[in-house]
Formats: C-alpha cells, structure tokens, sequence
C-alpha cells in the first residue's frame, strides 16, 4: 500500500493502473455543510496493488487520475457510484467510463434492495469490516493509521467482489442487465439536476394539480439558491416544510408564519419574501394556462394493486429488487394507460414484467394459485 501525495507519484500509479483490466475505485467526501461534495480521499486498486491518494495535498494534480477514469480499456469499479460519480464529474466534466457497479450487481444477482458493502463482504468474502472510521472527518490531516487501513479496505475487497460478480453475471445470463443499468449510471443527465426536476425527489402523495404546480416551483427555487449559495438544499427549508407550505399555498407572511415548521423569522425575512413571490407567480401561470405544467396520472387505483401483486410475483421468481424492475410511477403510468416513456417497459424490465404488465391490464392475463403444485400460475386469455 501507498498513499500518493504528489503529482509525479500519481502519474506513475495511474500509468500502472492504466494497464490492469479492471481498478476498484472508492471516495470519500463530506457534504454536510455544502451543496457539492467536498473530496477528500481517494483509494483505488487493483490485483497488483493498493493506494491511498491525497487530492487536498498542495503538491498534486489530479489530472492523471481523471485520464485514468476516462480509459476505455479499465473497467472503473465502484460500489454505489451514484455519489462517487457526481463528484468526479463535477471536478473533471466527464463520467467515468467503463462503469461497473458491484451494488447494482448484487440487486440483480438476488442480494435484497441497495445492498451494502460490508454486507456483501461479509456473506460472499466471510470478512468482517471494522466501521469505526466510516464517520472520520476525512479533511483533518494527518490520516492516522486506522483511517488509512479502513480507506484501503474499501477497495481492496472491492477486487474480489467483482471477480465474484462477473461469474455470477455470466452463470445466470444477466450480463445484458447490467449493461443496462451501467449505460443509466453513465448518462450525464443522471447526475446534472435540473431545478425544475427537483420537485420528483421529494416524497409526498398528493396528486393534485395545485399542491404540485406549488411544489415543483418551490423545489426550483430551493435547488437554485442551494447551488448558488454551494448549501444544502436541506438547510435552506427542509422537505416536509416545502410539502406543508406547498399544499397550505400561503398568500401573505401571515399565513406563512402558521405553517408547521415555519419560523417567524423565515416567514417574515428574505426567504418569506422569496417563497411568496414564488407562490405568486404559480397562482399567474395556472391563470394564464388551462392545463398547467404538471400532468396529472388519473390511474386506477385497484389496476395498479394488480400491477403490485404481477411485479411481486416476478421478483421473487427472478430473485431480482422489485423497485429495480418497476418503480411506483411506472405502475402508476401503466394503470393509467399512459404507455409513454415507461423504463419498466424497455429492454430486460420489459422481457420480464412489462409485456406480462400490458396483458395483464389488458385482460390477456389471468394470475392464480395452484394449491397441487403450491405454485403462483400466468394463463393466457383470448380475447
């Protein structure tokens, strides 16, 4: 093991790794009081070896590092990449190509819903991981040696896991799943937010037209002053506020100040003042447009029960998360007849869930249990 602190160094290791199949790849960050992660650390190995690399040390360059993330020729392999992909794009302006993902592997290999990695490394490699750094303030230096010996085990049983998922792949024939699911990791669009997206990750049930034209103006404004101001969109007003003030539709600071959550001097301040001309605004558009902006799923409540029991029933058979296969809107979209840009009826989703999805809601599929054989039955209907 090595850490790497200067640029010279790190063209050296990167020139090694570039020549490897594949490298193990694993960040840590903190992003508690900012809206982009800071990077602190970055660990990666391979067969041969195993480094530390220090990106905040005053003689480094990262530029080779970044190069060897764009190689072709070496599978980039990271457990859970969502966070650790965000930040080399938003450092470097280019998502890490190959990508293999040992979490999402682990989904369609049978291991349970975001499975994590001392998990894993415990039921496949019968290794036992010590946490007790994984809180670290990883920007303090010097790193003591307890941090260095976490940080390396974090790829260094990354190596393994992924030999024993290649097999795995092969074995069960779910390499073109994975090819699937990697080619979404790699879109940029995964990881740029557009605000007036910002509304779809916030959790809330409602489906009326008003509460989500005043949510999804609400969460816009949010994720735009987050970023301007590098702060998390948490800090700036929490979620279930957003949804409160979103359904209450305050007209003035009076009305804003009964909200649940709302502090009087948020309400009466330049955050109030924001949120109401926010409102205001919505309140004009829905005025000026019959149909607004956010389309309103109208499903069939006891259809989409159905599409729940199907999706069941096919991710126990196929041993595979059932939120990877369909996610609630998708079922929600199918039960309303709206065919239109549904994930869960493209490629391997649709091999195994979407075509029997449509029979189903189109009457050309019966489901029932066989108490002979204690088996759930698809009967194909003539209409």
């Amino acid at each position: 093991m090595q850490t790497i602190y200067r640029t010279e160094d790190l063209a050296l290791l990167c020139t090694r790794l570039a020549k490897q199949e594949f490298v193990a790849v694993d960040l840590e960050f903190i992003r508690e009081k900012t809206y982009y992660p800071v990077l602190c650390l970055i660990q990666v190995a391979s067969v041969d070896e195993v480094a530390i690399i220090d990106p905040i040390a005053p003689d480094i360059n990262l530029a080779a590092f970044w190069e060897l993330m764009q190689n072709p020729k070496v599978v980039k392999v990271f457990h859970s990449c969502r966070q650790d992909v965000e930040i080399v794009y938003n450092l470097s302006g280019k998502i890490p190509a190959p990508l293999f993902d040992t979490q999402v592997a682990a989904m369609v290999c049978g291991f349970g819903e975001s499975v994590g990695y001392e998990r894993l490394v415990k039921s496949i490699l019968n290794v036992e991981l010590d946490k007790t750094e994984c809180l670290s303030n990883w920007q303090l230096r010097p790193l003591n040696e307890k941090q260095i010996e976490y940080a390396c085990g974090d790829v260094t049983h990354l190596v393994r896991l992924y030999d024993y998922f290649k097999e795995q792949l092969q074995n069960s024939g779910r390499n073109e799943w994975i090819k699937e699911e990697m080619a979404i990791m790699s879109d940029i669009k995964t990881y740029v937010v557009e605000p007036n997206e910002a509304w779809q990750r916030i959790r809330f049930r409602s489906h009326n037209n008003r509460v989500l034209s005043n949510l999804k103006a609400l969460a816009a404004w949010r994720e735009c002053r987050a970023q301007e101001k590098n702060t998390p969109r948490q800090s700036i007003i929490k979620d279930d506020i957003l949804v409160m003030i979103a359904t209450a539709s305050p007209k003035d600071k009076s009305e804003l100040e009964k909200i649940r959550g709302v502090r009087s001097d948020v309400a009466s301040g330049k955050l109030g003042n924001e949120i109401l001309e926010v409102l205001s605004n919505v309140q004009i558009d829905r005025k000026l447009k019959k149909n607004g902006e956010i389309e309103n799923i109208n499903f069939i409540p006891a259809l989409v029960e159905m599409l729940k029991l199907l999706l069941r029933i096919v991710s126990q058979k196929q041993g595979v998360v059932a939120r990877m296969i369909a996610t609630e809107t998708d079922l929600q979209k199918l039960g309303a007849f709206q065919d239109k840009d549904i994930p869960a009826l493209c490629g391997w989703r649709n091999e195994i869930f979407g075509k029997q999805a449509l029979k189903l809601r189109d009457g050309r599929l019966s489901v029932r249990y066989n108490p002979k054989n204690r088996n759930i039955e698809f009967l194909e209907n003539d209409i």
